[in-house]
């Protein structure tokens, strides 16, 4: 599945956010921050394969939920109240957008920056593909 923009169609959308000022309540709990990107999934409308999120001692947690759409993964730096995020989706089924609003509630981030790329161009892939 491809979504379009415009004239010019791409495979995939990815937002790459960065949350400051966030609340500290869940950022050192790898269990809750799974939860909460399960979550932003869901509110995404997107389809959870298999979650794994790690622990950093003394503080900091990374992790990731493959969704059949692609990936969201996520890391904290609970020190600074900071965390940055990759929502990468494929196809037209799931909003990035609305798991970035999701999480930005939930952490309670006073600010935040997001940047989208699109991904995989598809008359550029077309027009560069060999055939076989």
């Amino acid at each position: 599945m491809s979504f379009h923009k415009g004239e010019e169609i791409f495979l995939g959308k990815q937002l790459l956010g960065e949350l400051y000022a966030c609340s500290s309540e869940f950022l050192n709990d790898p269990e809750k921050m799974k939860a909460i990107m399960e979550e932003a999934a869901l509110f995404a409308n997107a389809t959870i394969v298999q979650s794994v999120f790690h622990h950093f001692s003394p503080h900091g947690v990374s992790g990731v939920v493959v969704i059949q759409e692609s990936h969201f993964a996520v890391h904290t730096w609970p020190e600074h109240h900071f965390v940055s995020v990759d929502f990468y989706t494929c196809g037209s089924t799931a909003f990035p957008e609305k798991a970035m609003k999701y999480l930005v509630k939930k952490l309670n981030a006073e600010t935040f920056d997001i940047q989208e790329v699109n991904r995989g161009h598809l008359s550029k892939i077309k027009k560069l593909t060999r055939s076989t």
